[in-house]
């Protein structure tokens, strides 16, 4: 793969997208390239005030954007579903990208609306309700695709699938981790499912290296550890890189050509850099737990897939 950025993005005209998270971060930097192509872009985000700014910033850079926000809390599987509804006047009955993008990171224990740990009901089940939800639409769009962004810290841990919640015990960073590693084998398991369809829907995941964005310091935030925040600050200053770079695998996996199925694109260099195919871990891959962790996933979520 060569060294890809946003100037090999295809041309995005009459195609739509919907991206969780678009307020700030690398969420916002992919429905803004996309917009830029001529795509039209729903910035889905839970906090209306940051999304409209977030729709008021990108108009601004990208004057020719159709985009819109709409509200979406992925620890809400009520405002899931309200979201996918509204999307009834949006594009007619097709949609050609969904960037399951939105997520939280290393929160002190927290729980969704529906009862869920808060990381993996967030990264995980509100995407995986979401993207079930969306799926008609998706399966009626030639060339849809599905990218899904994890993380490499999902190196950590792999799933317990005897304690999806962390009922048992948590710790942050290991409960971070097996949301991200509940990422990758989604996207195994509907890669999967979806050849086993004959459909043509492309399944990929991506992870942004080591991206400056707010993530690392929102839970420290929530806990008032003002030194630890602003060393983190301070690390991601100095260390890491831009949301613009952050965003490239996400971009590539979602319009580059050719891009294979269960693909997972980040950082050539591991934490920044232009995108490449990246280490996954093995378990990822395993299809007896991407049918479990998809059985689970129905279960607690309520959303059946029809890949009819």
């Amino acid at each position: 793969m060569t060294r890809w950025n946003t100037s090999h993005i295809p041309d995005q005209t009459g195609r739509s997208a919907v991206v969780t998270g678009a307020n700030s971060g690398i969420g916002y930097v992919t429905a803004r390239e996309l917009a830029r192509r001529g795509a039209r872009v729903v910035l889905a985000c839970r906090n209306e005030a940051r999304g409209g700014a977030a729709l008021d910033r990108l108009r601004s850079e990208v004057p020719t954007a159709e985009a819109e926000f709409r509200p979406l809390d992925l620890a809400d599987l009520a405002s899931v579903r309200h979201f996918a509804a509204s999307l009834d006047d949006f594009a007619g009955d097709r949609l050609d990208l969904l960037i399951n993008n939105a997520g939280v990171m290393a929160l002190p224990y927290r729980t969704t609306a529906d009862g869920f740990e808060m990381q993996f009901g967030t990264n995980h089940l509100g995407h995986f309700a979401l993207t079930g939800l969306l799926l008609p639409r998706l399966l009626a769009t030639p060339g849809a695709r599905v990218v899904t962004v994890s993380s490499f810290l999902h190196a950590l841990a792999d799933l317990d699938h005897d304690d999806l919640n962390s009922e048992r015990s948590y710790r942050r960073w290991i409960a971070y981790a097996r949301s991200k590693s509940a990422n990758l084998l989604f996207v195994h398991e509907l890669a999967r499912r979806l050849a086993a369809a004959g459909s043509q829907v492309l399944a990929a995941a991506a992870h942004p290296g080591y991206a400056a964005t707010n993530l690392q310091t929102a839970g420290l935030r929530m806990e008032g550890r003002s030194a630890a925040e602003r060393v983190i600050e301070l690390s991601n200053r100095f260390l890491a890189q831009s949301p613009d770079g952050g965003a490239l695998g996400t971009l590539c996996a979602a319009t580059a050509p050719h891009m294979r199925p269960d693909a997972f694109i980040g950082p050539r260099a591991g934490l920044r850099g232009a995108p490449a195919p990246s280490f996954r871990a093995p378990w990822t891959r395993k299809d007896a737990n991407g049918e479990r962790l998809w059985a689970a996933s129905e279960q607690l979520t309520g959303v059946r897939y029809d890949f009819s």
